[in-house]
């Protein structure tokens, strides 16, 4: 493997540490304080400079995210709040989402609240807020590569209703800078059912800074209201307490040959201990599975955020997306695979 600017064998390394935790690997702790309490986190080291906090309890989800101890991802004032706390009306999400790196939004419902056949759907679903079941940590060595994978299982269900499982599979290696996701959703209820997947990427500070440069790989880009300005969607601004949150719908993704996109942020000076260096982070998606792009732009003060947010829906809600002929709809026994990539690179 590539470490510390030199490759290594498994028993170079092993020679030199008397656990490989020492230089990277995986842990599970407890929290244990306020609204927090009893919520599991488990944190992933690369030894490369990555490190990122996956949380049980909010759908495997992936909470701080950091490059050389220096964070990359926007957490949320709430915290890594217990989902005992969430209120599924309306906007109560926003009192518990945790922010992080990565909050999943869905299963049948993603987007602003709204009502669809009589019911109503509050924010984003209740996806984010859903305990993973069977959560497993695996690490092993396959040749000279140590390879780090938490696999879980979370399951969206009710009574005479929708039964949709998710199997969610993290994996990272030591001495690279990457997270790989592989997202496998089955409908086990004997209906189709509404599959609404939003995966919700947010970066800030010091990431994010007057300038920072923002590549997407969309040839079309519309505001979700008319009002909205055009100005701003590939830089970052300076925290306004002004601001009003913007939604930009992304159309028209150059794909690479395996039909996947990118969207990327470059800081040419992102301040890591040593001193300013250029960091480019890339998300990577398969749009076979995830064929929409919404940006979510946030650049108040407190709330200060960037959303890079790949989805097979769009946020109207529900009833637009059925009225439109867009909402996706799974078959009884039917099975839909998302597949995801982040990398952080210097330079």
């Amino acid at each position: 493997m590539q470490l510390y600017q030199r490759s290594w064998t498994r028993r170079e390394l092993e020679a030199r540490v008397g656990r490989i935790e020492q230089i990277g690997g995986v842990r599970r702790l407890r929290l244990d304080e306020g609204p927090e309490n009893g919520v599991e986190q488990i944190q992933v080291r690369t030894g490369a400079g990555l490190a990122y906090s996956l949380t049980p309890e909010h759908c495997l989800d992936i909470s701080l995210t950091e490059f050389g101890g220096v964070p990359i991802s926007w957490q949320s004032p709430n915290g890594d709040v217990h989902p005992s706390y969430y209120d599924d009306q309306w906007l109560a999400w926003l009192r518990t989402a945790a922010g992080g790196l990565l909050m999943t939004c869905g299963f049948t419902y993603a987007g602003g609240p709204a009502e669809d056949q009589g019911m109503p759907l509050g924010l984003h679903g209740r996806a984010h807020h859903t305990a993973a079941r069977h959560v497993g940590v695996t690490t092993e060595w396959v040749g000279d590569e140590y390879v780090m994978r938490v696999r879980g299982v979370i399951e969206e269900t009710v009574i005479f209703g929708e039964f949709i499982r998710l199997t969610r599979e993290i994996t990272s290696s030591l001495g690279s800078n990457h997270i790989s996701i592989v997202d496998h959703y089955e409908n086990l209820a004997f209906k189709p059912t509404p599959l609404m997947l939003l995966y919700h990427f947010n970066f800030g500070f010091p990431l994010l800074t007057e300038e920072t440069k923002i590549t997407f790989p969309s040839r079309k880009v519309e505001p979700r209201l008319p009002e909205h300005p055009m100005k701003g969607v590939n830089s970052w601004d300076a925290p306004d307490p002004n601001y009003d949150e913007r939604v930009y719908l992304h159309k028209d993704l150059e794909r690479d040959p395996r039909n996947w996109a990118s969207a990327s942020i470059h800081n040419p000076a992102f301040p890591l201990p040593s001193g300013p260096v250029p960091v480019t982070v890339r998300l990577s998606w398969d749009t076979s599975s995830l064929p929409n792009l919404v940006q979510w732009r946030m650049a108040g003060a407190g709330s200060h955020v960037l959303g890079i947010e790949p989805a097979n829906c769009h946020v109207n809600g529900r009833a637009a997306s059925r009225e439109n002929d867009m909402l996706v709809m799974l078959e009884p026994g039917a099975n839909y695979t998302c597949r995801l990539e982040l990398n952080v690179n210097l330079g």
